[in-house]
């Protein structure tokens, strides 16, 4: 127990050495770094380049970090970024030697005391001009200085919405020096594209790349060449939320407009139908119109909604005529021979439409019908038998009356007899005048109502093949959408 003790005592006692002669080191570093910052800035200016040679160019070595993408704006055209912005350059007048300062080696200060490259986004969109993030700057012995700053950055961007949404965009970062030339300051870009190590992944984006390219150019008020460094971020956009709030409801919406031409037409429901569909997708329309640019360039997804929408046009006013042909009643011409033979003999085998009651693969119904047409040619033979007694009465009483005057003249037979005679006779007649008249009439309703039943077969027929030659539309034209997208 008491070596165990002693043992625990003599650990205590050696970390107690241990942490003074740290907190001496840094006691004594501090010192030091209190001594170099004193005799480096004392008679330092941050207002000139840092160069000994004034003809001697300063290379600015530009790191950019791509963290997050806040937002990007179509209609205004306007990326906004965060960034990590990483500048390192050598100042020859902030040097000094280590082994002087106690192995001294670095050293981290306010960046406001040191020059500056005066850096800046060349796009820049914002209406902020505010100064960068001053953070500390990290100074080494030899020179070097390293400049690590943070920045919400909001640049312009040329956004194509052509093939929204299944759109990439490239949108440009082009850092350069607003004052210095490249006689002066040269920008070199560290990598060959920016950095995506720490990018944090966005909802609606994806990040194919952001390669670096160094330019240089020389522009009109100038006769120097000023060098910059352009960082291309490449983005694909996620179509999911896309598809399923704006293009599939549009596709299901325009899919009900052909079975309004399925719709009977005696239901009223035909046009509005239509018209509430129209309606729909003008909505859908103005959605898309709110978020995209008021360019040139129509999105492949309004395209698609200004088609459906004209054909659902076109199939509301068809609609319109074919009632017009359903509703023609017995004052309407006749079917023409044309129709009868294309709409009513073919189109109307071809689509399956058949007169009301009738179907296409039931015996019951044939026999019905042969029932129909029995019954039919027996009253049309019990009416003839009808009229052949009615008429062989009629010469029954023509000879009668005949008869009667001879024997009248001849005899003289009772005249009450005569008279009931004559009586009985022009009843016959006048009930043969009676049934002629209703067989007349209902000849000509018969008629009729079979020229409105022959309209209401060839709307129908019109109907169903309107109704298969938009559905046909409509699908090719959701697979054209759906194709087009790279």
């Amino acid at each position: 127990m008491k070596r165990n003790s002693l043992s625990s005592f003599y650990v205590s006692l050696w970390l107690l050495f241990a942490a003074a002669i740290l907190q001496a080191v840094e006691s004594a570093k501090g010192k030091y770094a209190h001594m170099l910052f004193n005799e480096l800035f004392e008679d330092y200016s941050n207002a000139l380049r840092p160069v000994e040679d004034t003809d001697k160019v300063l290379n600015v070595t530009l790191q950019i970090t791509l963290s997050q993408i806040k937002d990007m704006d179509e209609r205004n055209q306007i990326l906004s970024a965060y960034l990590w912005i990483r500048q390192s350059w050598y100042d020859a007048y902030l040097k000094w030697d280590k082994d002087k300062y106690d192995g001294l080696d670095s050293i981290r200060i306010p960046s406001d005391l040191v020059w500056r490259p005066d850096i800046v986004l060349y796009n820049k969109a914002d209406d902020d001009f505010s100064e960068p993030v001053n953070t500390n700057v990290v100074l080494r012995y030899d020179g070097k200085i390293t400049w690590d700053a943070p920045a919400i950055t909001k640049s312009s961007c040329v956004v194509d919405v052509s093939y929204f949404p299944f759109d990439s965009q490239q949108c440009n970062l082009t850092f350069g020096s607003w004052t210095y030339n490249g006689n002066q300051v040269d920008i070199i870009n560290s990598l060959d594209s920016g950095d995506l190590s720490d990018f944090i992944e966005d909802v609606e984006w994806e990040i194919h790349g952001m390669p670096a390219v160094k330019n240089v150019i020389t522009y009109g008020c100038c006769s120097e060449p000023y060098p910059d460094v352009t960082f291309t971020l490449i983005l694909k956009r996620k179509s999911s939320f896309y598809i399923f709030n704006l293009l599939l409801p549009c596709i299901l919406i325009s899919f009900l407009a052909p079975l309004g031409f399925y719709l009977p037409a005696d239901s009223g429901e035909k046009v509005s139908l239509g018209v509430t569909v129209l309606l729909a997708l003008t909505v859908f329309q103005l959605m898309v119109a709110e978020i995209m640019p008021p360019s040139e360039n129509v999105p492949l997804i309004g395209k698609y909604y200004i088609a459906t929408m004209t054909m659902i046009t076109a199939s509301t006013a068809l609609t319109i005529i074919i009632m017009n042909l359903h509703h023609c009643g017995s004052e309407a011409k006749p079917v023409p021979q044309w129709a009868r033979v294309v709409i009513l003999d073919y189109m109307s085998k071809i689509f399956f439409v058949y007169d009301v009651g009738e179907n296409c693969t039931s015996p019951k119904r044939e026999k019905e019908e042969e029932r129909k047409l029995e019954g039919d040619d027996g009253c049309q033979r019990r009416h003839k038998e009808v009229r052949s007694h009615l008429s062989n009465r009629k010469d029954d009483c023509d000879l009668k009356e005949k008869l009667n005057g001879n024997l009248n003249k001849s005899y003289g037979v009772n005249g009450e007899n005569v008279r009931e005679t004559v009586n009985c006779c022009s009843c016959y007649k006048m009930l043969i005048k009676n049934i002629e008249y209703i067989a007349n009439c209902v000849r000509d309703h018969k008629a009729n109502r079979a020229k409105g039943i022959e309209w209401k077969k060839v709307a129908k027929v019109m109907d169903r093949f309107f109704m298969w030659i938009f559905f046909i539309m409509v699908f090719f034209m959701s697979v054209l959408i759906i194709g087009k997208a790279p």
